[in-house]
């Protein structure tokens, strides 16, 4: 299925495959293509990339398809990777995480640093993060694969 180039978000680099590749979905997903290109939300004289999760209902395209500047999926890459070395080593702690110091790193970015941290505002989140654990094992292989990959192509562009 193609992905529409008609609309505000002008791509210029597609996967129009991904349903075939969307993890535990593929084969059976609605998101039908990836893109880069040019944003929706640029204004005159001004242009950023954006990267777009294209979902399809089998009836047209979905409102739903998500459009994120290329910072904020690198930021998504980085929280990804930095919650997964916490799971490594989680299994030390009763909880899965240390209740009194749940902040488990500081991220320096831009003179600042993200903050990736256990939400213990969530008050389901003793039964939650067994859930998440879970998950995280159950998708270590197609996450895994994932991680290589970035890893691969970060060493080939010198990182």
């Amino acid at each position: 299925m193609k992905i529409p180039t008609a609309l505000k978000h002008k791509p210029v680099i597609v996967s129009e495959n991904y349903e075939n590749v969307d993890g535990r979905y593929a084969y059976n997903s609605d998101a039908k293509g990836l893109s880069l290109g040019l944003a929706q939300w640029n204004d005159r004289g001004k242009v950023d990339i954006s990267a777009k999760v294209w979902r399809y209902t089998g009836e047209k395209w979905s409102r739903q398809s998500e459009e994120l500047p290329l910072h904020r999926v690198l930021d998504l890459a980085i929280l990804v990777c930095r919650t997964q070395l916490h799971f490594r080593e989680a299994y030390r702690y009763e909880k899965l995480y240390d209740p009194e110091h749940p902040v488990i790193d500081r991220v320096g970015l831009q003179g600042d640093a993200m903050t990736v941290e256990v939400c213990t505002d969530n008050e389901k989140i003793n039964e939650d993060i067994k859930l998440f654990n879970q998950a995280l094992s159950d998708d270590g292989e197609i996450i895994g694969e994932r991680l290589r990959t970035l890893s691969s192509i970060l060493k080939e562009m010198g990182y």
